[in-house]
């Protein structure tokens, strides 16, 4: 939704001043909740293309939109609005390299959807994308989600750690195939030379890391949460992150010793895991 609603703006679809359509007509546009059209408008406020933000009224379309913040001077944005336009702008290069280390794929899979819109297109064309994944086993017990502890500090039980590993290695799984899928079908449909590698952590990340072409590090941290939620039938308290919505912070090589320093580094840390204790990962149900 942030991405169709960017692209009005910048196509002088919505204009400088006008006002936003409101949120009941947005989620009825797009299908979706309530909640989640104020993320999308929340996104394009950090994004500085709109204003007056709220619920009580529509937002509108900022003045003089500016471009997307990017790079080391961006401010740090939750990851769900950062991650998509680095990507994109790491996909103008002829050789596209995409390193990921997190808990899921959710969040490099929603943002690759924006240069693959932009290759559909015609306004990207790389030759050649190595895209390489680090997430955890599923032969591990999961630090986090996790079931949260009775009242009586007597543990949840297995019944509940065992339905929140079955949750998550589910969406794993779905998360990354259609990772895979949407990059693959590139070498059919525009001759792209493409390599989609998975490999399987013995740990649970406390933080998520992308690094894109050798350049950039975009690091955030998974910040645990109590939450609640139905799973078969059940409902199920859990300490659980956040990861879309985890705060992005970009280091970029050539803006100072300290951020180059964090670039390379991440670059040597991600290789280690990938060429040690990471083993073979096959998405599977």
């Amino acid at each position: 939704m942030a991405d169709a609603l960017r692209s009005r703006i910048r196509t002088g679809e919505l204009r400088p001043g006008q006002r936003m359509p409101t949120q009941a007509r947005l989620a009825q546009e797009f299908g979706v909740e309530r909640g989640a059209v104020r993320d999308a408008l929340r996104i394009l406020y950090a994004e500085r293309l709109l204003t007056n933000v709220s619920k009580g009224s529509p937002a509108t379309v900022a003045p003089d939109p500016g471009p997307v913040p990017t790079g080391p001077v961006a401010p740090p944005l939750p990851t769900i609005g950062a991650l998509a336009p680095r990507v994109a702008a790491a996909f103008a290069a002829p050789h596209v390299a995409v390193d990921a280390l997190c808990l899921t794929s959710v969040a490099l899979t929603l943002a690759i959807g924006e240069p693959l819109r932009q290759i559909h297109a015609g306004r990207l064309n790389p030759a050649r994308i190595d895209v390489r994944v680090l997430l955890p086993s599923r032969d591990i017990d999961l630090a986090f989600p996790a079931p949260v502890e009775l009242a009586d500090g007597s543990p949840a039980g297995a019944s509940a750690t065992g339905r929140l590993q079955r949750r998550w290695l589910t969406h794993r799984n779905a998360q990354g195939q259609v990772l895979r899928h949407n990059l693959l079908a590139l070498r059919g449909t525009h001759g792209i030379d493409v390599r989609v590698s998975f490999r399987a952590l013995p740990f649970t990340p406390p933080v998520q890391l992308y690094l894109l072409n050798g350049a950039e590090a975009l690091f955030a941290y998974y910040t645990l949460k109590r939450s609640e939620a139905e799973i078969d039938h059940e409902q199920v308290e859990m300490y659980d992150a956040e990861g879309v919505r985890s705060t992005l912070f970009a280091f970029e090589r050539g803006a100072g010793l300290r951020d180059s320093t964090f670039v390379e580094q991440s670059h040597l840390w991600f290789d280690a895991l990938w060429e040690t204790i990471s083993s073979e990962l096959v998405l599977t149900d």
